[in-house]
């Protein structure tokens, strides 16, 4: 789940992504201040938006927020003292992790993507990669399904050319690190770092 909140550009609105969802089929189920956003067919709830979000608890953040124990806190109190089921997963997850590449192959419908298969720890992720220098037996940094890069870019479930894509295997340049080279690249990290461990992005 993603978090979200910016009193001045949307006011005082907690905004939790779950998923996406075809526009036309959302609809909306309202108890109090908080809003459940669905799908009128499958009935798979896709978000949250909890109005004067401010009054169940302090948020100091400004854009994407992180599932802090207060911010935790405050979604759990806001769904109690409106009458929802908190149905949802809090726990913290690291966005950016150090991830090894197992497999690497070729993208069947495009001559300029592979298909890696990425242990990140936890699981085994499938993500389609453009990079000309990804190769097996890397370690690299991944952005998970959820993570905001710092262009304001949300990465998010996708399909390339017909194969579906479950994060992004990240340049230097792309994630604003120091000094990063401007030629197109992964960046590709020193055997030190531990697969699964969060990437410090600064």
């Amino acid at each position: 789940m993603n978090v979200f909140y910016n009193v001045e550009g949307v006011g005082d609105t907690l905004i939790m992504v779950i998923r996406d969802g075809e526009l036309e089929n959302r609809t909306f189920e309202t108890k109090g201040d908080l809003v459940r956003i669905y799908d009128k067919v499958s009935g798979e709830t896709l978000g949250y938006n909890l109005f004067k979000a401010s009054t169940y608890g302090e948020l100091v953040d400004n854009g994407a927020v992180e599932l802090t124990e207060d911010v935790q806190a405050l979604i759990q109190k806001a769904f109690k003292e409106n009458g929802f089921d908190l149905n949802i997963s809090l726990k913290k997850q690291a966005k950016f992790v150090v991830g090894y590449v197992e497999e690497k192959v070729k993208h069947p419908n495009a001559d300029k993507l592979n298909i890696c298969h990425v242990n990140v720890g936890d699981e085994r992720l499938q993500i389609v990669c453009g990079a000309p220098n990804v190769d097996q037996g890397q370690k690299v940094v991944v952005a998970r399904v959820g993570a905001v890069m710092p262009s304001g870019l949300v990465i998010k479930e996708a399909a390339l050319r017909g194969v579906e894509s479950s994060g992004m295997i990240c340049s230097a340049k792309e994630l604003a690190l120091p000094d990063a080279l401007q030629e197109k690249g992964i960046l590709v990290l020193e055997d030190t770092y531990e697969v699964g461990l969060a990437f410090p992005m600064s």
